[in-house]
């Protein structure tokens, strides 16, 4: 039976540079990469080295651990530089593309008539396994778990974030195909949630074999973890996958044509963008062939993905694996005249949610924000101000300080198997005391992942 959910929680920031409902194709430049840190928790075993030849859909690598989870490369070229960090943890996989993608095959094959396992190995074996992550922990999903439920977000609420409804229009197909596949991996139900606030795609209305739910609210309404909080709530022990709304496109498309088709589209967003659009792409392409021309020159911050959980990128990096968005804002590192920009002045430019600032006065404002984060740590006191954007039954101040204090019992009861670092990312924002919430969380998965999982 499906859901009808109305958050009372929540924060919207609303900034400039929201990508305009225009798509275009860009020169995908010449290098690619895949990056291990994207797989979090995640020990590559590599399958290829510097010289190698590879295919869209050839193995780059596996995990170390779970040697039956591949991982592909998403075009055809020469594997060019394999870069690494400290203890010589590998960072990035480089690969320098072909002008024309080739692509390693696989059978075309009628998931109708496959059985859960043969299906599992059918994904695992042709690279489409990493696109399905898992909760709690918020990792790529293992293999031999049996989920509860599998979860959709059919929109996203982030600052910027990009129109589902408009990047998927017309992939009913590919999306459906994706939903027939990802229903033989459960027992329970594939959940799809749409926007009650506005009229979703009919490739998201025309779905079969799932639930569709609705939910309106602010951010974090667009969240997967904030639909399962109110839709089917995980306890200890239970699993739930988790698939972003593209990719199970990506899946569907893929196990039609039989190629690892790792085509997608992403919104190109920002204050420092010039012209804010849709660009159809490829997973792993260069920043700066996706940003040609289009970005303003000086100080700012690349962003794979949205302000609040994206990564920072340089322009000579890469997108992100499961990044829809491409975001540029100002840097925010310049020293502000107290009585203009700083503490003393008026406030017009500047976004609160309280009443220090005028803000409250112009709700649909949009506000031109750069990372500045106007204070230093401090000592971690209590507000109240988290409680105010966080829509889950979930004390969000004493998680965090049980995450801090390592207390495994209490993160247990107070709802860690819950919750992923960027349910936080709105803690985060507001948070008088400067505290990076979202490592502290991801810290605390890890742990809980070591000693209960």
């Amino acid at each position: 039976m499906s859901r009808t959910i109305k958050l009372r929680k929540g924060l919207d920031i609303k900034l400039v540079g929201e990508a305009d409902k225009v798509k275009t194709t860009t020169d995908h430049g010449s290098n690619f990469a895949i990056k291990p840190p994207d797989f979090h928790g995640l020990v590559p075993k590599m399958a290829v080295k510097v010289g190698d030849k590879v295919k869209a859909g050839t193995v780059i690598f596996a995990d170390k651990y779970k040697d039956e989870v591949k991982y592909v490369s998403p075009v055809s070229g020469e594997i060019s530089e394999i870069v690494r960090g400290e203890k010589r943890r590998i960072l990035e996989v480089r690969i320098t593309a072909d002008k024309e993608t080739s692509y390693q095959g696989f059978e075309v094959k009628d998931t109708s008539s496959m059985s859960s396992e043969e299906l599992k190995s059918h994904l695992l074996t042709n690279g489409l396994w990493p696109f399905i992550k898992m909760r709690p922990l918020d990792i790529v999903a293992r293999p031999e778990d049996q989920p509860k439920a599998i979860f959709i977000s059919a929109f996203d609420s982030a600052p910027l974030a990009p129109d589902y409804d408009y990047i998927l229009h017309g992939e009913n197909e590919a999306f459906q195909a994706g939903i027939d596949a990802l229903a033989k991996l459960t027992d329970g139900k594939v959940h799809l949630t749409t926007n009650s606030d506005s009229a979703p795609d009919k490739t998201f209305i025309d779905a079969k074999g799932v639930q569709l739910n609705k939910i309106s609210g602010k951010h974090p309404s667009g969240n997967v973890g904030t639909q399962i909080h109110h839709i089917d709530p995980i306890n200890k022990g239970d699993i739930v996958w988790t698939v972003n709304a593209q990719d199970v496109a990506i899946i569907g498309r893929s196990l039609k044509t039989g190629k690892f088709d790792a085509s997608k589209v992403i919104a190109v967003t920002g204050s420092e963008i010039k012209n804010p659009r849709y660009v159809r792409t490829i997973i792993g392409a260069p920043i700066s062939a996706v940003l040609v021309n289009n970005s303003i020159e000086g100080n700012v911050r690349y962003i794979s993905g949205n302000v609040l959980s994206g990564e920072k990128v340089k322009l000579d990096g890469y997108l992100g694996f499961y990044d829809s968005q491409l975001t540029v804002i100002p840097e925010g590192d310049e020293p502000k005249f107290m009585l203009t920009k700083g503490w003393l002045g008026p406030g017009t430019g500047k976004f609160s949610i309280n009443r220090s600032y005028f803000n409250w006065l112009m709700p649909n404002k949009k506000y031109t924000l750069d990372t500045n984060l106007n204070g230093e740590v401090r000592s971690f006191v209590v507000t109240g101000e988290m409680e105010k954007v966080f829509p889950f039954d979930i004390y969000p101040m004493h998680l965090i300080k049980a995450v801090m204090c390592n207390d495994i019992d209490l993160m247990e009861n107070l709802g860690i198997y819950e919750v992923a670092p960027e349910d936080f990312a709105l803690c985060e924002f507001v948070c008088t005391s400067k505290i990076n919430i979202q490592e502290v969380i991801r810290e605390g998965l890890d742990v809980i992942r070591e000693e209960c999982m």
